[in-house]
């Protein structure tokens, strides 16, 4: 198997940062879930969460002038971090569209009573998971009584206006394979969710966004005690598509960690791969604008080009 570089290379494909127009903030890896595919390894034992120096830092950056229009708010769980809220309505300030990554069973927790509508009173887009429209698929791959809740949170998102074509409250349902495949196609299967969902449990949703697997952290230890490691890394290789490779995410996108470190996407945060910046960390610049355009990139990055492609934004194609 050649490496993604040598792929890129024979494809004639270049991969660099053009204008940065999404900023993915990471809040935290304290969850209430621990799910089996989570490229995070988040959890409710996790102890690493965004402290308000590092928040009013973003802040700081997103005030001097640059190209950033959407914020896209993840974790973990971003909404158990304390300064959850107030980041939100300083960004409303500032006019920037904002993205809620909900895993919906959050808004079952204490504390938490409040948040669905807080985030329809300040217009706050929700991508929530939904790794599937069955209970029993869903609850292989990320717990007990996950599916109900997930259901619940969706009816009260609903009743607040989301998923009903209002594009100031939009929600949009994420779903990720159970297994070692790639996602199928992105519209097909969006017709499925919105037909069973609406037949069975009268609920609604604007777009459905497909992810692929990526083969780090907890679903790469799942793979590796499955076997299924090897031959999962060859099924992303074989279906590399040179097409997705020119649309991947990272090409207009900075994702901030927990602690302020500066990276190219939400994967290599996570396997600690740093900017190729002699700056690597909020604290250290002055813009986002100082951040080079060179993108690192690994094998790992045959995930988001295989098939359709993949990205926080669904379907790449």
């Amino acid at each position: 198997m050649k490496s993604f570089i040598e792929t890129l290379n024979i494809n004639n494909v270049k991969i660099f940062r053009k204008t940065v127009d999404t900023l993915q903030v990471n809040m935290g890896k304290l969850c209430n879930q621990a799910c089996v595919h989570c490229h995070v390894e988040a959890g409710p034992k996790r102890t690493e969460i965004m402290n308000i120096s590092v928040v009013q830092q973003i802040l700081n950056l997103l005030r001097k002038k640059n190209n950033i229009k959407v914020v896209d708010i993840t974790g973990g769980a971003p909404e158990l971090n304390d300064n959850f809220k107030y980041f939100i309505k300083e960004l409303r300030l500032l006019k920037l569209k904002i993205i809620d990554r909900c895993n919906l069973t959050v808004l079952h927790e204490k504390g938490q009573e409040n948040t669905a509508l807080f985030l329809a009173k300040n217009k706050v887009a929700i991508t929530a998971s939904l790794p599937c429209y069955t209970e029993q698929n869903v609850e292989k791959q990320r717990g007990r009584g996950v599916f109900i809740k997930s259901i619940e949170s969706i009816k009260k998102l609903n009743k607040l206006g989301y998923g009903k074509g209002d594009k100031s409250l939009q929600l949009n349902l994420v779903y990720n394979p159970l297994g070692a495949y790639l996602p199928p196609d992105q519209a097909s299967l969006e017709k499925e969710y919105k037909k069973f969902l609406k037949e069975n449990f009268q609920i609604y949703f604007d777009n459905l966004l497909t992810l692929t697997n990526m083969p780090i952290k907890r679903f790469r230890h799942t793979l590796k005690r499955k076997g299924e490691l090897e031959s999962y890394k060859n099924l992303l290789f074989s279906n590399f598509n040179p097409e997705a490779a020119k649309n991947v995410m990272c090409k207009n996108l900075l994702s901030i960690s927990w602690d302020g470190k500066i990276y190219d996407c939400d994967f290599n945060q996570m396997l600690e791969i740093p900017v190729a910046n002699i700056y690597k960390n909020i604290f250290e610049i002055n813009s986002f604008e100082e951040v080079s355009r060179e993108i690192i990139t690994k094998d790992h990055c045959f995930g988001c080009t295989a098939g359709a492609g993949s990205s926080c934004g669904g379907s790449l194609l």
